[in-house]
Formats: C-alpha cells, sequence, structure tokens
C-alpha cells in the first residue's frame, strides 16, 4: 500500500473529516480501501475481497452483508481483523452444527471437537450462540443418553454414569437422570437379545451370557439372577 507523504496527492484524504493531531495523511497510512468485492465461483457463499486493488482475504457471504461491505469503504486493520474472527465464528459455528446433525452432544463433546480446529475464544462464542439457540443442554444430553441407550443397548446405572461422566455431565445433572433405573430389568432387556442366539447348554449360555452381562457393568447377583430368569423363559 502506497504511503503518502503529501497528504493532498492522496484521493481518501480529500473528503476526509478532521482527524485531530494525526491528519488525513495518517488515515492514509493504516486505512485500506475495498475495491471489488466478487463472489467465488465454486464456493457461492464466499466473496472475494479486494483491497487497493489487490485480493486481500475472502469471506462467507453472511459477513460480507451483515458488515454491510462495499467498494469503496475504507477498513483499518483492527477492522480486518475483526472480519477475519467473524469468518471464522462462522466456519465453526458450521462445524458445531454438523455435529448436532448427527446427534445431540454434551458442551464438552462439542468444545471438544471444535478445539481441533479453533482457538477458545471463538469456540465459546459459537457455544454461545447454541445455548442461546436452546441447541446445547447437557441435562437434555443426559436424558437422551439415557433413553438411547435403555432403548437399544442397556447396561448397568454405574457404566451409564461413566458414560455420561467421559461426556462432561455435571455429577449433579447425572444423579437426577438416572434416577429411578432398574437394574434387574435393564440386565434383562439386555440379556433376552444376546440370550435367543446362545447354545442351550446350560453351563455355555451361563458362562457367555454372565460374562456379556459383566462386560454392560452389571453386578454378580443381578447377573445371576437374570441367567436363571432368561434360562427359565426360554427352556
Amino acid at each position: 500500500m502506497p504511503i503518502w507523504l503529501n497528504h493532498k496527492a492522496c484521493p481518501r484524504a480529500k473528503n476526509s473529516k478532521r482527524l485531530g493531531v494525526f491528519g488525513p495523511a495518517f488515515l492514509c497510512f493504516i486505512m485500506k480501501t475495498i475495491t471489488a468485492i466478487e463472489a467465488q465461483k465454486r464456493g457461492k457463499d464466499r466473496f472475494n475481497v479486494f483491497l487497493d486493488g489487490a485480493f486481500a482475504f475472502s469471506l462467507r457471504r453472511e459477513v460480507v452483508q451483515e458488515e454491510g461491505l462495499h467498494p469503496g469503504q475504507m477498513l483499518s486493520d483492527s477492522q480486518i481483523e475483526e472480519l477475519g474472527r467473524a469468518d471464522l465464528s462462522g466456519k465453526c459455528l458450521d462445524a458445531a452444527l454438523r455435529l448436532l446433525s448427527y446427534r445431540p452432544r454434551s458442551e464438552a463433546e462439542i468444545r471438544a471437537r471444535l478445539s481441533r480446529r479453533f482457538d477458545g475464544k471463538i469456540i465459546e462464542r459459537v457455544l454461545l450462540q447454541l445455548k442461546a439457540r436452546q441447541m446445547i443442554d447437557d441435562a437434555a444430553f443426559a436424558q437422551f443418553w439415557r433413553e438411547n441407550r435403555e432403548s437399544f443397548s442397556p447396561r448397568s446405572k454405574r457404566f451409564l454414569k461413566l458414560e455420561l461422566r467421559r461426556k462432561g455431565i455435571e455429577p449433579g445433572v447425572i444423579d437426577e437422570v438416572l434416577e429411578g433405573i432398574d437394574e434387574e430389568e435393564s440386565a434383562f432387556r439386555a440379556a433376552q437379545r444376546k440370550g435367543r442366539t446362545l447354545e442351550r447348554d446350560y453351563e455355555t449360555f451361563r458362562r457367555k451370557l454372565g460374562a456379556f452381562l459383566s462386560r454392560r457393568g452389571f453386578s454378580y447377583g443381578v447377573i445371576n439372577r437374570t441367567v436363571e430368569r432368561l434360562w427359565q423363559e426360554l427352556s
């Protein structure tokens, strides 16, 4: 960018207002002018921004529209940096929404995944947006996790508690959500599908089904009672 020694030669200074002790020459030194904004051929939702006649950076459509960018507009270095942060925030939000499109997730899960690509301040900004939209709610996520496990892959309360802790859910929320779980019924539902695939030899049945339920976190007593109950039902 040219540094104008004589401010009268600077096209930006002709119509500028008073700038205090710095004068219009200072304006020409620190500001850049948008000379063109062009839609990318491949990325329809991104625009190339040209400053002082040269390509400078690209931005999301939303950033261009929200900031009202247009040719002839002057930008300082700090404004350019803020545009970059806004663009990254948009990318970060898109990444978070993609994660949430597969299944609900805890706040800690989202933060951990986004931290692979984005810095902490941008992530926190996006998390606040998601909370405002009620797209992140750890209590609702924990309830979803319990119901999903109970329907498709029952396991012990101890194992559910461990899984939710790994998801970053607060202990108080976990205790509230897991209240009322019937371990006996959970074990029996877990055993039913597995039991139908096992040999009708009692020792083999007991050993394999017991090992299966143990891997689901059920206690020795619950396992024994479940094995006997299912054996009687299938015999």
